[in-house]
């Protein structure tokens, strides 16, 4: 039986999306605008029937680390904290050996992203992936931005299709979301005027989805994007899914905002599981919205699991660009931990890899088993 179907909504706006969806249409830009104003309640509890019209209660994760090999870059972005010119004070670039570091015997993802360095070639952003590669062949690897991807295909002169090949055959398996920021011209122009916008990345995207690439999608959100940009950011890319299926998820990011002065403070919850509801939504095509505990904070990450939100990303271990920017989450998150949020917001747990291949499933009650707890009662 249909959670929409059978959903009982007193607000008028939200009603009406509720038909519309369930007669099998997509809500356009102007529903979309008109939904920001609803009671975020409502709005949350169309968004949870949808969420779970499509999942039941199960609430993915992944056990994953974040590498982010530099933040030297050649760019300079008004919202950007993390990256620094070349030879400024807080730069690294990080070793053979601090990378190998990141590979955890117990992750099975890992995440690839940092800055466009001013004299890294290509084969060094090859390297990465291959030694990940060598110390763990099972090892999951999305990699590398499409905002990465153009610059090197700058870098090497060769199209895109060239370099993600390439890519492929080092051992990416997926790319993951950024870059994509908020597919608004005016907004590029003020705030990333060097940065690749909204047609090349939708282009690198639909790309990779044709060679059979999948990746995720992602919008930045409460800095100086108005409403309806950040609605027809979604519409965008609910298009290219349409044109190219490979989205897994879509993943509102909340701006931190640091020390940029763009915005006084960061998005209120209630905006957040506005967006995050308003996403389940719009993408009608799209198998998963994500709760970034990172940005998020853990509280609004589980309570986005009653708005539209299926997967809360993964245990991180080491993240370094919203740290950057003074995120106030814990910089990692344990498996049990992980576990036990998704269990009180009354969800079953599933543990998956970057390309969503169920990994583990957990029981509503029993203990988490993780290689430390077996290793302490063997010694036992």
């Amino acid at each position: 039986m249909s959670h929409v179907s059978e959903l009982r909504l007193r607000d008028a706006t939200v009603e009406a999306a509720r038909v519309k969806l369930r007669s099998g249409e997509s809500l356009s830009q102007e529903d979309g605008v008109r939904l920001f104003d609803a009671p975020v309640m409502e709005l949350g509890r169309l968004a949870h029937a949808v969420a779970r019209d499509r999942h039941g209660e199960r609430v993915c994760f992944t056990v994953n680390r974040q590498l982010n090999p530099t933040n030297v870059c050649v760019l300079a972005c008004k919202f950007c904290d993390y990256a620094k010119n070349p030879g400024a004070s807080g730069s690294y670039t990080m070793t053979r050996e601090q990378i190998l570091e990141h590979v955890d015997p117990e992750i099975t993802e890992i995440h690839i992203v940092g800055g466009l360095h001013n004299t890294w070639r290509f084969d060094d952003y090859l390297d990465i992936i291959r030694w990940v590669k060598e110390k763990k062949p099972s090892l999951s690897v999305k990699a590398y931005t499409a905002v990465e991807i153009d610059f090197f295909c700058r870098l090497t002169k060769k199209p895109a299709e060239w370099v993600l090949g390439e890519l492929r055959a080092a051992g990416l398996d997926a790319l993951p979301g950024g870059g994509a920021e908020v597919f608004s011209e005016r907004v590029r122009r003020e705030l990333f005027h060097q940065k690749i916008g909204a047609k090349r990345w939708l282009e690198i995207h639909e790309i990779a989805h044709g060679m059979g690439i999948p990746s995720n999608s992602t919008l930045l959100y409460g800095h100086i994007e108005t409403r309806a940009e950040r609605v027809q950011h979604m519409i965008d890319l609910r298009d290219l899914e349409r044109r190219a299926p490979g989205f897994f998820a879509f993943i509102p990011l909340a701006f931190q905002p640091g020390v940029t002065g763009l915005v006084r403070r960061q998005a209120s919850a209630i905006e957040d599981l506005k967006t995050i509801a308003l996403s389940r939504l719009v993408f009608d095509n799209v198998p998963h919205v994500k709760a970034y505990w990172i940005m998020l904070g853990q509280d609004t990450a589980a309570a986005a699991l009653h708005f539209g939100a299926t997967d809360l990303d993964g245990t991180i271990g080491q993240e370094k660009i919203a740290h950057a920017a003074l995120a106030k989450s814990p910089v990692g998150m344990a498996e049990a931990s992980m576990v036990q949020m998704i269990r009180e917001a009354g969800k079953l747990p599933v543990q998956r890899d970057a390309l969503y291949r169920v990994i583990r499933e957990y029981p509503r009650h029993e203990p988490v088993e993780t290689p430390a707890r077996a290793a302490a009662a063997a010694s036992a």
